[in-house]
């Protein structure tokens, strides 16, 4: 099932404006499950630890703030081809350029404040959904 599920952060600024009921709305309007859902808040450790594949990139410690400066929406999503369904579905990660319709290009404000995460393999879903989730938290 390993390629079958997904997991998505609604980022800072789309809880913060309001923007989650519509975001989870369009996500179970495409046919993506709900596997595992939770309001957060990270940590910088966490943030750091999430995010260490970029610790030496030059927006690490900008992205690392951006995503400790509000609660997140975690939730692991299940649907055939999950990681390539929703990484299309979600839209660029620029919402400059992403596709109309897509969660970035209605609800994204800039590369950073994208609106939303979305796994990039079926191996980094995993680890990401282990991340924010026991076992006992996923249904």
């Amino acid at each position: 099932m390993a390629d079958n599920i997904t997991l998505t952060m609604i980022k800072p600024d789309a809880v913060r404006d309001g923007h989650t009921g519509a975001i989870l709305d369009m996500i179970t309007k495409a046919g993506f499950k709900v596997k595992a859902l939770k309001l957060k808040q990270l940590s910088a450790e966490d943030a750091r630890k999430f995010y260490a594949v970029h610790k030496d990139r030059p927006f690490y410690d900008s992205l690392v703030s951006y995503m400790t400066s509000g609660p997140i929406v975690a939730a692991i999503l299940v649907k055939e081809n999950a990681v390539e369904a929703f990484r299309n579905f979600i839209g660029a990660t620029n919402p400059q350029e992403a596709k109309e319709g897509t969660i970035r290009k209605l609800f994204g404000l800039s590369l950073e404040s994208n609106a939303v995460h979305g796994s990039d393999s079926d191996e980094n879903a995993i680890i990401e959904g282990s991340f924010h989730f026991t076992p006992a938290e996923q249904y």
